[in-house]
């Protein structure tokens, strides 16, 4: 690595040691973070001399695509995962249906644990947008993995929609006789209660992404 800066050689090993305990590459946040550099931009800029000098190759259109191509770099085993849009109040749930999955064509692609999907079709993610499952390590901006399903088990954490209210939300779901409880995961928020017929749900979360690059 006589080539390499002091910055290129940590920033080397950092992402060989997390794919070596994670099986996936980090995102440039988490670059940045544990290499103590000053911004994600910087970070970039050092990939690129790095996949310029051969250390490692870059898929541009896919997250957290960062293969290491030196001896001792190991491939990271992933699943790939369409970003399809945001789940925010007012807004109805982007969710595929079986026609759309083939032509389906995302703005981004998001690459996670293949355990995550563990072999599910239709899975999807969400950006989060508001603070309700934030006591759930799920904030604002956030990505949320989806599995398509019109069902959902008391304590999941569902995509809902609410007819009446023509209102998307992300909560945990509970079932109480002929009403619905959806619970935020933020102490200072209080739960939806509403009849069992005003409550769709579109999708029950499978994982969950802090940081995206």
């Amino acid at each position: 690595m006589k080539e390499l800066s002091a910055r290129q050689r940590r920033i080397i090993g950092f992402i060989g040691e997390f794919i070596g305990d994670r099986d996936y590459p980090p995102s440039i946040r988490q670059i940045q973070e544990a290499c103590k550099i000053s911004s994600t931009s910087v970070v970039d800029y050092n990939l690129r001399i790095l996949e310029k000098l051969g250390y490692i190759r870059r898929d541009r259109e896919v997250s957290r695509a960062i293969e290491l191509l030196q001896p001792g770099g190991r491939r990271p085993r992933v699943a790939t995962v369409p970003i399809i849009g945001t789940i925010a109040a007012g807004q109805p749930i982007p969710v595929p249906t079986a026609d759309t999955w083939q032509s389906l064509d995302p703005d981004e692609m998001l690459e996670v644990p293949p355990d995550m999907v563990a072999g599910r079709e239709n899975v999807y993610a969400l950006r989060v947008k508001g603070n309700s499952m934030i006591d759930a390590l799920v904030n604002d901006g956030d990505v949320v993995v989806m599995e398509s399903t019109s069902a959902g088990q008391n304590g999941e954490m569902v995509a809902a929609w609410l007819k009446r209210e023509q209102e998307a939300t992300l909560k945990r779901i509970y079932r109480e006789g002929s009403t619905v409880r959806l619970q935020p995961a933020n102490e200072t928020m209080q739960p939806i209660l509403t009849d069992a017929d005003n409550v769709e749900v579109q999708g029950r979360v499978i994982g969950a992404i802090r940081e995206l690059s």
